[in-house]
């Protein structure tokens, strides 16, 4: 257990931002992003410890500092400037290459943004890129770490908030509008309405800002801009700047943060959720299955399946209680942040009395189908808000699970049965 003192814990606000982990020499060990503080924070308090080197060492933790952010975009790019200037040595410790990402500024007339993998941009010095390695990868500028970043994501949300075009990989400009142009989010790159000098000025240059942690700053420039263009009778352009500085004001309003947007974030806290269904063909033919699922999805080979042994007749609660008992006497196995149960109320209630039990405080959630199966409802076996918010904001991961569940459960009863033939 850390010396840090778990009743601190109910001061962590219950928003997007960054924390800061330090030892007893005060230096900064370790530094991480969230959608809630006080539901990240606290989780690496409970449960379960991972294999990840942070929450090994978790006990030599003695303060806890954070910094809070509008949106989780901002969290993101907060914890990489954090971790870009002081290389907190679990964050190192814990890298993978395939989840170190970088967003790159390219060296063309108009420049595009490209991601690049730990690999690609090779070692960095004291968090920078060598001028020889950005001219090799044909950049100008280089922004992160971005840990656990799902690019593809996060390219979709920067096109709509900085109007990046990637219409220049055309050698030729057609002068037909490009889809991005149709919809409003593309300068007009593709039919030369605006020059190299003006998108440096439009797009990447507040971009840039952005992506250095200077969002205040940003906004107070695009507001003097504004007030210029409409002094100059140029409303269009006014207009599009309004846009553009309400979308900064109000990141996390405008559905960007979603179940794809941070693949590390599959989780504000969770790196491991276990599923349960049960399936039966009447009285016989009874199997449980266990799904797992982490940060970077399924984990097939830690699945398991149950078939059922002591209960007579038909009863899906009372299969689910055997699953569980069974399930939670194999101390060997990792204990997970977050269980999932195929079913309603009944289910949920029996499986919290099986946790119970076995004086097991993890929290856990069931999908129900509704009552003409047409709908997934959310029964939870706790008030926790943290948890209740967290599983409003991953009801898509959530369900996926549980399809999943349902799925391994329907493969190994036909295996059975097959054999019975």
């Amino acid at each position: 257990m850390s010396n840090y003192r778990i009743n601190q814990l109910t001061k962590f606000p219950d928003e997007p931002g960054i924390y800061l982990f330090f030892n007893s020499k005060k230096e900064l060990i370790y530094v991480g992003k969230a959608t809630s503080l006080k539901s990240r924070v606290s989780s690496y308090f409970r449960g379960a410890r991972t294999s990840r080197p942070i929450e090994q060492m978790i006990h030599e933790v003695v303060d806890i500092k954070w910094k809070t952010t509008d949106s989780v975009l901002e969290a993101i790019i907060l914890e990489a400037n954090f971790i870009k200037a002081k290389q907190p040595k679990y964050n190192v410790l814990g890298r993978d290459d395939k989840s170190w990402n970088y967003l790159g500024i390219t060296d063309e007339l108009y420049p595009r943004v490209v991601s690049y993998r730990q690999h690609e941009v090779g070692t960095l010095v004291n968090g920078q890129l060598g001028k020889e390695t950005k001219k090799e990868l044909g950049i100008t500028q280089l922004f992160g770490p971005y840990p656990g970043l799902n690019t593809k994501a996060t390219m979709k949300l920067l096109r709509k908030l900085f109007y990046i075009s990637d219409c220049q990989k055309q050698k030729k400009q057609s002068g037909k509008p490009c889809l991005y142009r149709q919809m409003g989010l593309c300068l007009g790159v593709c039919t030369g309405e605006i020059s190299p000098v003006e998108y440096k000025k439009n797009v990447i240059q507040p971009l840039v800002q952005f992506l250095k942690g200077g969002k205040k700053r940003l906004i107070t420039t695009l507001k003097k801009r504004m007030q210029q263009a409409s002094k100059a009778e140029a409303y269009e352009e006014a207009a599009r700047l309004r846009n553009q500085i309400a979308s900064l004001e109000r990141i996390h309003d405008i559905a960007l943060i979603n179940k794809s947007f941070v693949e590390e974030e599959t989780s504000a806290g969770i790196q491991r959720i276990e599923g349960y269904d049960i399936s039966n063909l009447g009285a016989t033919g009874k199997v449980g299955s266990m799904v797992v699922f982490d940060s970077h999805g399924a984990v097939k080979n830690q699945y398991r399946k149950f078939k059922i042994k002591s209960v007579v007749g038909q009863s899906d609660v009372d299969c689910l209680e055997e699953v569980l008992v069974r399930r939670m006497k194999h101390d060997e196995w990792q204990l997970p942040n977050v269980f999932l149960i195929d079913g309603g109320k009944p289910q949920v209630n029996r499986a919290m009395q099986v946790l119970r039990a076995f004086e097991k405080d993890i929290p856990l959630v069931g999908i129900a189908k509704g009552p003409e199966r047409k709908k997934n409802e959310f029964v939870f076996g706790t008030r926790d808000r943290g948890f209740i918010k967290w599983v409003s904001e991953h009801q898509d991961l959530l369900v996926r699970v549980r399809d999943e569940a349902h799925r391994f459960a329907i493969t190994y009863q036909r295996k059975l049965r097959k054999l019975k033939k």
